[in-house]
This record gives structure tokens, C-alpha cells and sequence, in this order.
């Protein structure tokens, strides 16, 4: 796993497109702080990035379609193994990503605006579970990893949103409040580990449904980087 890292973030460094001047290059993610809390009393760890502008307030104009359909989000590499998330044993970086995306809805188990409607609220901040890869393919170096539909040797978590790639959409309370966005993640949902290493990264991300020669969730553009380096040098605190 660390020789993973350390190659990804060769790479990452390598390609970075770091964007103050894009449609979304704006202080909402200017990244300044990314913590995560184990709260060992109750059981939940609290992943926090705080931004120099409002966190959550700056989400995608929409494209009217899935093909070419943006992505925000504060992202959260970590050292963690994608079994402790549901998924099986694969080779990646696994990263809990808050996003906002109004073209679609992953999330057909949640009504996060809570309208009674499931297929509506993308734009809401949510969270997905990832693995991200390679793909010299986009600017950003990275892509979610995606596996062939109907291989019998991956498994998803059973909130998956039904999307051949290593994503989960498990439905994690996700707050943003001036300058800090935070989600809750009880420690059982990851197999309860609290000991890892992490970073914080603010990125574009965009939809492709119809080039084969791109990746169907890509990363295109990142503002900024908590560590600067994605180095994942941040440990969990006890609290």
C-alpha cells in the first residue's frame, strides 16, 4: 500500500493542475486545514476540511447531461485498505469523497433534501467511498478504478449506487458550516480502523459516458492539496 501511495503521488505531483483562475478556482476550496477525530466514546470518527472561503457554498453548473457532467469535491486520500470499506481486495488509493454533482443522483437509497423524492439531490453534499488510480488520461493523473460490468470477483458494498466502478454511496450525515465541511462516519462502517494516515484535496472531477479512450469519473483539476504534497502525512486524533 505505501509503495502505491508513493507512486500515485509521484504521479499526482507529475500531472496537478492546480487552478485559482478556473470557473471553481476560488478560496470555497483553498483548503487550510484536513482533520479526522475519533470520537472514542461514541464510537463515530469526524473528517473535517476547513477552507479559506465557504466550505460547500460554490457546487457545479449544470451540463443538462451525464456526459460531460462536473463533479466538486473535498477529498479525503487515506492509507486505508479497500476491504475496510466494503469493497474487495484491490490495489488503490481508498478516499472518502464529499460531492456535488446536480446532473445526476448516486444516491438512490438517501433523500438528502428530503423532499420524499430519491433521484434528485446530487447537488446536496454527500459522500462516496472511492479507489482511485493512475489515468494519465485526464489532467489530474487520477481516476476512479472501474472493473468490467458483471465481473463476479469484485464486490461493492450493498449501498453501491450500481455504477461499474469502486464507488459506494453509504449515506454518512455531511454538514457545512462557514468555512468547515465535516461528515460522520461510525467506526463500524470501516471495519473499525482509527489508525491511519490521510490528506485533504479540493478537486474537478467529470463525467464520460461516451469516449471509451477517457475514464468514466476523472479527475481534471485540483485547487489545492492540505498537505500540499499528498504526502498523507495526517494521523487520526483521540479525542
Amino acid at each position: 500500500m505505501k509503495k502505491t501511495i508513493f507512486l500515485l503521488a509521484t504521479l499526482f505531483l507529475a500531472t496537478i493542475t492546480y487552478s485559482q483562475n478556473s470557473e471553481y478556482g476560488n478560496d470555497d476550496f483553498k483548503i487550510t486545514k484536513a482533520e479526522v477525530t475519533n470520537h472514542t466514546n461514541l464510537g463515530f470518527l469526524v473528517w473535517e476540511i476547513t477552507v479559506a472561503g465557504n466550505a460547500g457554498a460554490t457546487t457545479p453548473v449544470p451540463a443538462g447531461k451525464m456526459n460531460g457532467a462536473p463533479v466538486l469535491g473535498y477529498v479525503f486520500p487515506t492509507s486505508l485498505k479497500s476491504t475496510d470499506v466494503g469493497f474487495s481486495e484491490t490495489e488503490g488509493i481508498v478516499a472518502l469523497a464529499l460531492t456535488s454533482h446536480p446532473d445526476f443522483d448516486d444516491t438512490p437509497l438517501w433523500d438528502e433534501n428530503t423532499d420524499s423524492k430519491y433521484d434528485n439531490d446530487g447537488v446536496i453534499w454527500h459522500p462516496h467511498w472511492v479507489v482511485l488510480v493512475e489515468d494519465k488520461r485526464v489532467e489530474g493523473g487520477l481516476a476512479v478504478k472501474q472493473f468490467k460490468k458483471g465481473d463476479a470477483t469484485v464486490k461493492l458494498p450493498p449501498t453501491n449506487p450500481g455504477m461499474p466502478m469502486y464507488m459506494d454511496s453509504p449515506g454518512y450525515g455531511v454538514k457545512a458550516i462557514n468555512n468547515v465541511i465535516k461528515v460522520v462516519v461510525p467506526n463500524y462502517r470501516m471495519n473499525n480502523q482509527t489508525s491511519f494516515n490521510y490528506d485533504g484535496v479540493a478537486a474537478y472531477m467529470q463525467v464520460n459516458t461516451d469516449n471509451l479512450d477517457k475514464p468514466m469519473l476523472g479527475v481534471y483539476k485540483v485547487y489545492s492539496v492540505a498537505s500540499g504534497n499528498l504526502s498523507l502525512p495526517y494521523t487520526v486524533i483521540n479525542n
